[in-house]
């Protein structure tokens, strides 16, 4: 977000913080002190809305490094699961399943990535004069 004292203001800062940690606009506009039709009108305006979009990018990839250090956790758990001689065999066959569809996931992925990377690739070396890394559509 911007800094204190910039145009942007701290008031909408703090709006963009109780947006992204209240329930709802109203919940939001009372932790600021503004109204919830002042909070409404503000999501309107361009530089808001990018400031709030930002903030959430930047929450949401935090919630994603939370997701890849407990993933290992997740999996382990799974396999004892699964593996367990004192689980039924229901919930057995679906920790399999979600260890099976997860792997297939990864693997599905990782192919994707790879295409990409080479299709990137094929392109940049397709036009000459291009920069590296600065693949232009026509």
């Amino acid at each position: 977000m911007t800094g204190h004292g910039a145009k942007f203001g701290r008031k909408k800062e703090e709006a963009i913080v109780a947006l992204l940690t209240h329930r709802t606009v109203e919940e939001a506009a009372r932790a600021v002190s503004v109204t919830p039709k002042t909070l409404l009108r503000w999501q309107k305006e361009p530089e808001f809305d990018a400031e709030f979009r930002a903030a959430k990018r930047s929450a949401f990839k935090q919630a994603v490094g939370r997701l890849h250090h407990l993933s290992s956790a997740a999996v382990s758990t799974l396999g004892k699961v699964m593996l367990d001689p004192e689980t039924p065999p229901a919930v057995k066959v679906r920790a399999a399943d979600n260890i099976l569809d997860h792997t297939v996931k990864a693997i599905e992925i990782e192919d994707i990535e790879a295409r990409l990377s080479e299709l990137e690739r094929a392109a940049e070396e397709s036009r000459p004069g291009q920069q590296p890394g600065r693949f232009k559509p026509n």
